[in-house]
């Protein structure tokens, strides 16, 4: 089966990370990436994107589930030195092939790298992080002259366009302040 691989980064998704060789048949253990990790129980093709960018396409043979991570094993890595060439690698799965969220939540990479501005158009800056509070995320937007902490909630942020990536807010009295 010939199978098409992405040409850059911005077509994958990063859904784990190999952070360490596990065992002496090439298998690895890696960092959850994914709201959703039941994802691998079905998902057998992936891609697996270097530090260096490099991109290239392994099958998951097997996987199960350790503490918070998950072990992974692929398919033409069999031993401990093949394993180690895949450290650090970002586990990626295509665009196209996420989970379809509803029309008003939003993964954070498709947040991160979003400019910022207020409803009268004066520019923040850019999402550079998301914080979990346990409540409300917070967006950490990289400003020219400081940076702002901002609620990721419906009444602040008012506008959301991920195709011309954009967030409008209508920040109450004092929330630009700090």
């Amino acid at each position: 089966m010939l199978v098409e691989i992405p040409q850059n980064r911005d077509q994958l998704v990063a859904i784990a990370k190999v952070v360490k060789v596990r065992g002496i048949h090439g298998e690895v253990l890696a960092d959850i990436l994914t709201d959703f990790p039941e994802r691998f129980n079905k998902t057998k093709r992936v891609f697996l994107l270097s530090s260096r960018g490099e991109i290239e396409t392994f099958q998951i043979e097997h996987s199960w589930f350790h503490k918070d991570r998950i072990v992974l094993k692929f398919s033409g890595i069999d031993s401990i030195e093949s394993a180690k060439r895949v450290l650090n690698c970002e586990v990626c799965i295509p665009e196209s092939e996420v989970v379809q969220l509803d029309e008003d939540e939003f993964f954070d990479w498709q947040l991160i790298g979003c400019s910022v501005e207020t409803v009268d158009g004066e520019k923040l800056g850019e999402v550079v992080d998301i914080m979990r509070t346990g409540g409300t995320e917070i967006l950490v937007v990289d400003g020219l002259q400081k940076d702002y902490l901002i609620p990721f909630a419906n009444s602040i942020c008012t506008e959301v366009s991920i195709q011309e990536k954009l967030i409008r807010v209508d920040a109450p009295e004092g929330l630009l302040e700090f």
